[in-house]
């Protein structure tokens, strides 16, 4: 028997349920789309559970944070280009307004006392994370022998030779269409995804129901051709008008990053750690612990650990909160504005793309090559980490042991994990231990 079809909500009452979610938003990609699928699913019956995997899918054929984009579609779906802002942007709020405040504690008090401290455990913390999004992503990308072989190479490329890390996504991209077109097995194109439990909710009897009508596609084009106009012609202007400052490398660098996100904020970090330690000089390599540490503690997209390397780079050039603000505003602005124009640009196309299997088989490869391109974070951290200056620290490797066997022994939660950490990083600073 098919249950009574839920009334359609307006759109004041789809703002309280997206503020809700991104009130919720915690604990990585996984966490938020189980929080969405639970809201919008489960509880409103806004769609049911084949169209709400047909647009994770959508998202996850696109650049940036899925969870997010994710948010933008189906507030689309619902109300159009406004809805699709509204659930985006109340997406990102949270996150953004949180990290900006801990960045302004971290540039002053970040290196005092206890603060250190429980920057110290956080670290420790923030490795184990890692380590478990490695074996999570590993786990659902390694389907067969190909694809282990991208990972070992895209591994191989960014450590042993510092390739870049578009340069690793269009190769992966490009060998799994072609193994694709060759019909080599191992390059099928399926994947997983972040998935789903429960029972099974059907289309039918939801807000949405089959979608036979879709909105205003020429609406979204407008927006979506908008969207990239306020995200380029601000980076254009500043690469015009302030060649080789600070504020020019924040909008070029990450604007760039912005198209090659494919794979998650892990993947990403990895590339941020590469550029912006060894070429910018922004931040040191435990600072980019330390971020990601802020990053998981807050709602929103981990993505938003940018936002913390922005705020660095330009408070350390500008030596003020007000140039920190300003950089942290920016680098928002160009990772995110990017995303905006995407789920607009695509969403009318979603079928088409859907149906691609050369598409699909290629970002399989990527998403490989990403486990590869992590399994380096993983590295990269836990060596600046364990081994500050060449120097084993004792206090680290327990700190991160403990840590990894909470994590992938005790499957103990994120915010578990990081509040004990933290709490045992200032115990130890305050003792002069650490």
């Amino acid at each position: 028997m098919t249950p009574e079809t839920p009334p359609f909500p307006t759109l004041a009452q789809a703002t309280r349920v997206w503020a809700r979610i991104a009130a919720l938003s915690f604990g990585g990609p996984a966490g938020q789309i189980a929080v969405m699928h639970r809201i919008l699913v489960e509880e409103r019956r806004w769609l049911g559970d084949d169209r709400f995997l047909h647009a994770l899918n959508f998202c996850m054929l696109l650049p940036g944070p899925e969870a997010m984009q994710l948010a933008t579609y189906v507030g689309w779906l619902m109300h159009g280009v406004r809805g699709a802002l509204i659930a985006g942007g109340l997406f990102i709020l949270p996150g953004a307004l949180a990290i900006l405040g801990l960045s302004i504690v971290y540039a002053l008090w970040g290196g005092v006392g206890i603060v250190a401290g429980l920057f110290f455990g956080l670290k420790a913390a923030v490795l184990a994370i890692v380590v478990q999004a490695l074996i999570r992503i590993g786990r659902r990308a390694i389907r067969s022998r190909a694809m282990a072989v991208i990972a070992v190479l895209s591994l191989l490329a960014i450590a042993v030779l510092g390739a870049p890390f578009p340069l690793i996504v269009a190769a992966a991209a490009l060998t799994g269409w072609l193994g694709h077109r060759a019909g080599i097995a191992g390059f099928s194109g399926a994947g997983g995804g972040h998935g789903t439990a429960g029972a099974h909710v059907p289309d039918a009897g939801t807000v949405l129901g089959a979608l036979d009508r879709a909105p205003d596609r020429r609406g979204a084009l407008r927006a979506g051709i908008a969207a990239l106009a306020l995200w380029l012609v601000p980076v254009a202007a500043l690469a015009l008008a302030l060649p080789g400052s600070v504020w020019a490398e924040i909008a070029l660098f990450f604007s760039k990053l912005a198209v090659v996100t494919f794979g998650g904020a892990y993947a990403v970090l990895a590339y941020v750690a590469q550029e912006a330690v060894g070429r910018y000089g922004w931040l040191a390599p435990g600072e980019m612990l330390d971020g990601l540490g802020l990053a998981e503690t807050t709602p929103g997209p981990l993505i938003m650990v940018v936002q913390f390397v922005g705020f660095l780079a330009a408070f350390r050039e500008g030596g003020s909160l007000a140039a920190g603000i300003a950089g942290a505003a920016l680098t928002t602005w160009v990772t995110f504005a990017p995303c905006f124009a995407w789920i607009f640009l695509g969403a009318p196309w979603i079928e088409r793309l859907r149906a691609n299997r050369g598409l699909a088989a290629a970002l399989a490869a990527v998403t490989a090559a990403v486990v590869g391109v992590i399994a380096n974070l993983a590295l990269w951290f836990g060596w600046h980490f364990v081994m500050p200056g060449g120097r084993p620290n004792a206090w680290a490797l327990a700190l991160a042991g403990l840590a990894l066997g909470l994590v992938l022994g005790l499957r103990w939660g994120v915010m578990p994990v990081l509040a004990l950490c933290a709490a045992l990083g200032a115990g130890l600073r305050l003792a002069g231990l650490a």
